[in-house]
């Protein structure tokens, strides 16, 4: 395994001087691409030996020869992809570069979303991307998070000013093609004090790939984003993404996530609360099948008093279908008045699944309202009977109960059409309907 991982790693660093050669340079950002090579040279793909780790093994994604993306040209059909809630807010980024020829804008009134690393050399965003980026994604001790940054050639820059608020929900569809690609979406959200929008993220691909994303959110004082994320990867392709947030005081950030697709699937989402007031609800949902193994590994950072997180994940899985949930809450020292709340469940449907949970609380302060818990079971042979005894049929009862598990997480989504969506995903992985 360890010879595999380093076979990989070479190709990875071999692509990195040929794409060096044929992007724009931006000296400063040059600088933070070549360091964040050097250090993912030093670390690699993290190996199960490490603690965060141990469940989810890389060595299947190093056997592959996927070649990074340099460009992206031609047509694209995303017109499937985009919600009615979206238009004139919509961006397609393919192998991770943004297509402005086939995103629209006109929605977003005075909000900015941009290409990520022009507008890095633009003199109106330069000094706010060169604070913001990288710096909570940090890449010193992520080698995968160092493999995004060192590939960043393009991305979104998604600004929104002082006191705007944004009506039209902003969706950015992340479309892969070409098997054995390898691309690198980058985003950077920087929501200014007193304002509000709506981000969707949607991942989606045919074939053999690996997709490895980076999203780094700034929520300022009195803001609030709300942010949804929909990964429906190809089942034969490889999803590794990272999301890192900051939130200001008295912001509220709420995010919900659905993992769906993949053969290897990994999220880590960390949410960090430096001033009082701050909130944030990071929900889930994951459903893997057979061959399918999702991961989830959450960080919510209580640093300062006053701030409140209620965190929901829940899990369906099936076949010989495997995931993982490690959920770490940390109350620091002085933040008291703290209210958090973890919660996992998981709904095995066959006696192949297989799922590792472990909800984490760490706490140093006294005056705190915490709680965390996780569930893992099968579907309750009382509830079956209950419903059988009300003329429902076994293979619908059972159908019933686990879409009513999905639909607590998937009643969270406001947005209409996506919710609608997600019920006929939830539907066809069950091979059922919820007709008598």
């Amino acid at each position: 395994m360890v010879t595999e991982l380093v076979k990989s790693e070479n190709s990875y660093q071999t692509a990195f001087h040929s794409v060096r050669e044929v992007s724009p340079t931006v000296p400063w950002l040059e600088l933070v691409r070549s360091s964040a090579m050097d250090r993912f040279e030093q670390l690699g793909f993290p190996p199960v030996h490490e603690e965060d780790w141990k469940y989810t093994n890389l060595a299947a994604l190093a056997k592959e020869s996927f070649v990074p993306a340099t460009t992206s040209t031609g047509s694209v059909d995303v017109s499937g992809f985009a919600y009615p809630e979206t238009e004139g807010a919509h961006l397609v980024v393919v192998n991770g570069f943004l297509r402005e020829d086939l995103s629209q804008t006109s929605g977003l009134g005075d909000a900015v979303a941009v290409d990520l690393f022009s507008a890095a050399a633009d003199a109106r965003y330069n000094k706010i991307i060169r604070k913001y980026l990288a710096r909570n994604a940090g890449y010193h001790n992520n080698g995968l998070t160092a493999l995004n940054t060192a590939f960043l050639q393009s991305g979104v820059f998604l600004w929104i000013p002082k006191n705007v608020k944004v009506e039209t929900p902003l969706q950015i569809t992340f479309v892969a093609e070409g098997d054995q690609s390898a691309s690198f979406p980058r985003v950077l959200v920087v929501a200014e004090e007193n304002s509000s929008a709506t981000l969707i993220e949607s991942f989606v691909g045919e074939g053999r790939y690996f997709t490895n994303a980076t999203v780094e959110v700034v929520v300022k004082d009195g803001a609030h984003l709300e942010h949804y994320r929909l990964q429906r990867e190809s089942t034969n392709a490889f999803h590794t993404s990272t999301t890192s947030v900051e939130l200001g005081r008295a912001s509220r950030y709420d995010t919900t996530s659905i993992n769906l697709g993949a053969q290897l699937s990994r999220h880590d989402i960390s949410v960090v609360m430096d001033h009082e007031g701050a909130e944030t609800s990071v929900d889930g949902l994951y459903m893997v099948d057979s061959d399918q193994h999702s991961d989830t590994h959450s960080v919510i950072d209580h640093k300062q008093p006053h701030c409140n997180s209620h965190q929901l994940y829940k899990g369906i899985l099936d076949g010989n279908g495997r995931a993982v949930f490690n959920g770490k809450v940390f109350v620091r020292e002085g933040a008291q008045k703290t209210d958090a709340m973890q919660t996992n469940k998981n709904l095995l449907l066959s006696e192949k699944a297989r799922v590792d949970t472990k909800p984490q609380l760490e706490i140093y302060a006294d005056d705190v309202k915490c709680a965390h818990g996780a569930a893992v079971g099968q579907i309750d042979p009382e509830e079956l009977f209950y419903l059988e005894t009300r003329g429902i049929g076994p293979e619908l009862g059972r159908n019933l109960l686990t879409y009513g598990f999905a639909e607590e997480v998937i009643a969270k989504i406001k947005i209409e059409s996506i919710r609608s969506e997600l019920d006929q995903i939830v539907l066809r992985q069950l091979h059922a309907n919820l007709e008598t």
